[in-house]
């Protein structure tokens, strides 16, 4: 498949046929004009002459139509009898003219149409900032999506990358920015201009993929906050070594969960609806406010489970957690009353 701008699954307003549907169409309407044209000749065959042997043959007659209608004719057929060269005014030229228009036209549709997508692609990619690219679209990627929206994320912010034309075209589908392509190739990645990007989740099937995209993407935009999922444990290291700076480890987590249901389940269902947003409990993080620094934990007036201080992350049992400082950022939980 190629990955060239016609690739970029952009939310703009979709043209109407693809360049190849709009190629067949036409092909469709100038055979139709040939087929009128040879139903013409044909009923008066007698009408035209050859100069070869002086008679007109059914095949004679779709050679002449052919040659009339793509050039102005050779001459070794001609319209003889007075209906014979009417039909060529009257229906014939119009007839010529209305091909080369097909012909003409296709050609300039597929031009302007490529220009204008070009255009519109340039003027998303100016407008494009602080955004958020996921890197695939299966299970892990699309349950990230709907974790953004419900922190009332727009649809306009993400987008998405994956190898599979089908699964774009379903992120389409559902509103988003899609890109066709590898993640851990650079020019994809630059598609969806991932150097002025806020945020990447990469959300692979495969931990290599995965370190791959990462490395990839690091390279690109120093600064962007990085998150990646991996299967195993073991590769967690190598994944942050490529630049991550999250990466959850998706199967070593639902076994946790899977342990703790089984002895603990209201412990599971707490856990459960913290990873729900928007609803009974909900764990964010945010700054510390001018009128809460130099104060105690207790002052932040929410539940307060950690505190970020640079890049470190305390409990709010850690000594040095027990006064807020400029710069800090909390962990806190927020309740939403119920429904």
């Amino acid at each position: 498949m190629q990955e060239d701008e016609t690739e970029l699954g952009v939310r703009l307003p979709s043209p109407a046929l693809s360049p190849l549907r709009a190629v067949l169409r036409r092909m469709a309407v100038a055979l139709l004009i040939l087929l009128a044209m040879y139903a013409l000749v044909l009923i008066d065959l007698e009408g035209y002459r050859d100069n070869a042997d002086g008679a007109v043959s059914p095949l004679d007659a779709l050679y002449y139509v052919t040659v009339s209608l793509s050039t102005t004719g050779y001459g070794d057929i001609t319209p003889v009898t007075t209906e014979a060269r009417v039909v060529n005014i009257v229906a014939v030229t119009p007839l010529r003219i209305a091909f080369l228009v097909v012909l003409v036209g296709t050609t300039l549709e597929v031009l302007t149409k490529r220009t204008r997508d070009a255009i519109r692609i340039q003027r998303w990619r100016a407008r494009l900032r602080d955004h958020t690219v996921i890197v695939g679209y299966g299970t892990k990627g699309r349950a990230a999506i709907r974790t953004l929206l419900e922190s009332e994320r727009s649809k306009d912010s993400i987008v998405v990358v994956d190898p599979s034309r089908a699964a774009i075209e379903e992120a389409a589908g559902d509103g988003f920015t899609g890109v066709v392509g590898d993640g851990t190739r650079g020019e994809v990645l630059r598609r969806a201009s991932l150097g002025t990007a806020r945020e990447v989740i990469i959300a692979t099937q495969r931990d290599d993929t995965t370190a791959l995209v990462t490395l990839t993407a690091r390279s690109l935009n120093e600064t962007a906050t990085i998150v990646a999922a991996v299967r195993e444990a073991e590769n967690d290291p190598l994944v942050r070594q490529s630049g991550a700076d999250v990466v959850i480890t998706s199967s070593d987590a639902a076994g946790r969960m899977l342990g703790v249901a089984t002895q603990s389940p209201a412990v599971s269902s707490l856990i459960e609806d913290f990873l729900v947003y928007g609803k009974g409990l909900d764990l964010y993080e945010r700054d510390v406010r001018a009128g809460e620094t130099g104060r105690p934990t207790q002052a932040a007036g929410e539940i307060v489970v950690a505190v970020v201080r640079g890049r470190e992350i305390m409990t709010y049992a850690d000594p040095r957690a027990a006064t807020l400082q400029a710069g800090d950022r909390l962990v806190v939980i927020r309740v939403h009353p119920p429904e």
